[in-house]
């Protein structure tokens, strides 16, 4: 089986990737990244953790192939549902789950990471956001797929805002959802260790800030007006207010 973890892009979708990976290694499972070695997906699954792009059919084929051998495995995703995503779910191959954020607060976060990445010399993917219409226009495709998941069935969905906020309980809803003895010691010692706060020297929560309504401080009201027109509606459907 496969345990796909998707996320908006700077809704703390690494933070809920590496807890899911995590809660999954206490069953015994494999590492996704000994996968893509063992079984040549290099170009399938890429960066650390194991991002798989779009979930294509020739993409999502090829790492079915290790689920098939047996392998319960997890991998990454931004990416929205395919038919393909939807079948293999269907057969009790894929198990997904999808965290999403305040697109106001993830388009700054963006921002921010693009720009000290290219402040620094070493562009990212968010470095080409130089602007407000470019950060805009990013996550704009990030909400149509937001969308997309809610109209999903069988998949987990979770708020970054939530998770940071209401961690107990929205752990606790991911370890049911994994199927997983919430009662284990090393269950409880990942759920642990990714606690939002819990030592000074915490890895693997990959955000810089994370603060919830940062926006409200970094946009001009002429800009949060923008947004509000833009995305009025959509942040009303995700709990947001306008």
């Amino acid at each position: 089986m496969i345990v796909l973890s998707v996320g908006m892009p700077r809704a703390g979708s690494g933070w809920h990737y590496n807890l899911i990976h995590d809660l999954m290694k206490t069953t015994g499972c494999a590492d996704a990244q000994v996968i893509r070695k063992k079984y040549g997906l290099q170009k399938i699954l890429t960066e650390v953790n194991c991002n798989i792009g779009v979930l294509s059919p020739r993409r999502l084929g090829m790492v079915t192939v290790p689920a098939l051998m047996g392998n319960t495995f997890v991998i990454k995703a931004h990416a929205g549902p395919t038919s393909v995503s939807r079948l293999l779910t269907n057969f009790g191959l894929l198990r997904i789950t999808y965290i999403y954020r305040d697109p106001r607060d993830a388009m700054l976060s963006a921002f921010d990471y693009g720009q000290r990445a290219l402040a620094r010399g070493r562009p990212n993917a968010f470095s080409h956001l130089s602007d407000f219409e470019k950060s805009l226009s990013f996550i704009m495709e990030y909400v149509h797929i937001w969308q997309k998941w809610m109209n999903e069935k069988n998949v987990l969905v979770a708020r970054y805002e939530d998770l940071l906020t209401n961690y107990d309980v929205e752990s606790t809803k991911l370890v049911d959802y994994l199927k997983l003895d919430g009662t284990r010691p090393e269950v409880r010692a990942v759920i642990e260790q990714y606690r939002p706060g819990a030592n000074d020297s915490q890895q693997g929560l990959h955000f810089y800030k994370g603060k919830i309504g940062r926006f409200r401080d970094s946009y001009s009201d002429e800009q949060k007006k923008v947004l509000t027109e833009k995305l009025g509606n959509y942040l009303n459907q995700m709990g947001y207010e306008a």
